[in-house]
């Protein structure tokens, strides 16, 4: 009984810790969309987003769970390279914006591909050398 009774905090945890890791990276988005959006508004509503949004990400504020500082953390992120992207975004247009968060994605899938091949070739060379290894004892 108590196996499952640690089974389950455990599995409590996790769901725990997934639901406030999907929070973080929410609150996160909604800021580098509130920031892109209205960079440069002029309705008092619009403009106040702005405000809020850059004021979350300038401060240095820790207490709160889900201040900018605690988000990055939770995320594994460097604030100061988050920092950076959000405010460099924001000035973007619309056509500048998707075009550098395609070459993101590019550079991502190039990376992602490169360690799928490589690694393939790790472990072919590995057997390889294994069945070489085998047969020379034999």
């Amino acid at each position: 009984m108590n196996k499952q009774i640690k089974h389950m905090n455990t599995a409590e945890d996790y769901l725990a810790g997934t639901n406030q890791t999907d929070l973080a990276a929410g609150v996160l988005n909604q800021a580098a969309q509130d920031l892109r959006r209205f960079h440069g508004a002029t309705r008092a509503l619009e403009r106040g987003l702005y405000l809020d949004a850059y004021s979350w990400l300038a401060s240095g504020d820790t207490s709160w769970p889900f201040s900018f500082l605690n988000v990055c953390e939770m995320l594994k992120l460097s604030p100061e390279i988050v920092h950076e992207e959000l405010l460099a975004d924001q000035s973007l247009g619309a056509f500048s914006y998707w075009t550098r968060r395609c070459e993101r994605a590019a550079r991502k899938f190039q990376v992602f591909l490169s360690h799928a091949f490589t690694n393939e070739r790790n472990t072919r060379a590995a057997e390889q050398a294994r069945l070489a290894h085998g047969f020379a004892l034999t």
